[in-house]
């Protein structure tokens, strides 16, 4: 999985930039359903940012339902096949 380059002069911020670079390798499968994303502190080092960029970036995947957190585990990829609205009835 390559990092692409955070660019500190866009107009877009650093954890939405990192967002972005996430949600694609969610999409192309490359981080599936159930898998683990990296920790705050693999982020920090793979983008060179702060951890609390790292933080913030996860917060927004977390916000739109693309990742859940498990408090002293981590990140994992949500499950979204089967959020076709008609439940487990």
């Amino acid at each position: 999985m390559a990092a692409r380059e955070i660019d500190p002069r866009a107009p877009e911020p650093p954890y939405r930039q990192i967002a972005a670079d996430l949600i694609a390798e969610i999409e192309r499968g490359d981080l599936a359903p159930g898998r683990p994303l990296p920790s705050e502190k693999e982020l920090t080092e793979r983008y060179g940012v702060a951890r609390n960029t790292a933080r913030s970036a996860l917060a927004l995947l977390r916000d739109r339902g693309l990742i859940f957190t498990v408090s002293g585990r981590g990140s994992y990829v949500t499950d979204r096949s089967d959020s076709d609205g008609q439940g487990d009835t």
